[in-house]
């Protein structure tokens, strides 16, 4: 494999997919309703960082305060987590559109056999595919971002140093989300021998991964562990300490038994990784928590996904490793 022809068919790849206009129509839906998940998500703000401060100023008024004690502040990530909505549905069919045809087509056409008489190699032809479609994953990554900024500013919220490390994550992760199922594409483009059929196996696979895993996930959790605890039979107010803290054991016990069979199906899942990543990153955005401990760092709260974000990464990988292997192996004629 020569750099050369590597990058030349990447941006003949990269240019066919920002003109494309399939392309075109699904990104500016992707960025329209985006937008419109940013305004609900700032109106939603704005309703919180209202009674935020109605709380902080009834504290101030009321002598013998419990010490300690401060509601937690509103952060700008909770905008960022209605927008993800849309890149899980919008974003997703867009890594798809780009990527279930890009070999599938080649072959209905027969171009690839005129396009290996020219002198370039088999593996610079899937790995410029591969790497234009990445590149242009990131435009509209980077496009949907840029826009998100903009409408902040427009409605006068200025992110903080924090939160735009959290806002530069998001971003990064939401590539990774995007190009696990650009990966699942690619792959299904090159093992069929028609697009119309990889469009269909994708999205089939789109469905089974985002909708269907998650609820057997917690469907085969309550078989094994059965349905939660329920409270003893006496009012809440009334309850006693040492009914209580049983009850907390026998609760914290049943979650704990739950967590390994809810992480197994979160792992193979793009969608459950990427939204357990969203939840932990936007509360590391908050600078304290209720009861005024300071909230865990950035880097803290990565630390803790780490996992969730090498299984999006594995996606990615394994999926094109399939897809370079089938491609290489592939009989032209």
């Amino acid at each position: 494999m020569e750099a050369k022809g590597l990058f030349n068919v990447a941006r003949k790849e990269l240019i066919d997919h920002l003109t494309s206009r399939r392309f075109i129509i699904i990104l500016a839906l992707f960025l329209i309703i985006s937008a419109s998940g940013m305004h609900e998500g700032i109106n939603r703000y704005n309703q919180q960082l209202e009674s935020y401060k109605e709380l902080i100023s009834q504290i101030k008024e009321v002598e013998g305060i419990e010490p300690g004690y401060m509601p937690e502040r509103p952060s700008i990530m909770l905008v960022f987590l209605f927008m993800s909505r849309q890149i899980m549905m919008l974003g997703a069919i867009l890594a798809i559109a780009m990527g279930f045809d890009l070999v599938s087509e080649e072959k209905e056409t027969r171009s690839l056999k005129s396009l290996l008489s020219c002198p370039v190699f088999r593996d610079e032809i899937i790995n410029g595919k591969a790497l234009g479609g990445t590149l242009a994953l990131v435009f509209a990554m980077g496009a949907a971002l840029l826009i998100s900024l903009a409408v902040l500013l427009i409605f006068s919220i200025v992110p903080s140093m924090n939160e735009l490390a959290a806002i530069l994550v998001f971003g990064l992760v939401s590539i990774l989300f995007l190009l696990a199922y650009f990966a699942i594409a690619l792959m299904i483009s090159t093992i069929s021998g028609k697009s119309g059929s990889a469009l269909i196996y994708t999205l089939v696979i789109f469905f089974i991964l985002g909708s269907i895993l998650p609820i057997v996930g917690g469907t085969v959790a309550d078989m094994v562990c059965g349905d939660q605890p329920k409270s003893p039979p006496v009012v809440v107010t009334n309850m006693s300490e040492e009914e209580m803290q049983q009850y907390n054991e026998v609760l914290m016990a049943w979650s704990e038994k739950r967590k390994p069979i809810i992480e197994a199906f979160t792992v193979i899942s793009p969608n459950m990784n990427y939204e357990r990543i969203l939840n932990k990153i936007c509360s590391s955005s908050s600078v304290t928590t209720t009861y005024g401990d300071e909230a865990p760092g950035l880097q803290d709260v990565l630390g803790r996904v780490w996992k969730n974000i090498l299984a999006l990464i594995s996606f990615s990988v394994v999926f094109f490793a399939l897809a370079y292997v089938k491609f290489m192996r592939m009989d032209i004629r």
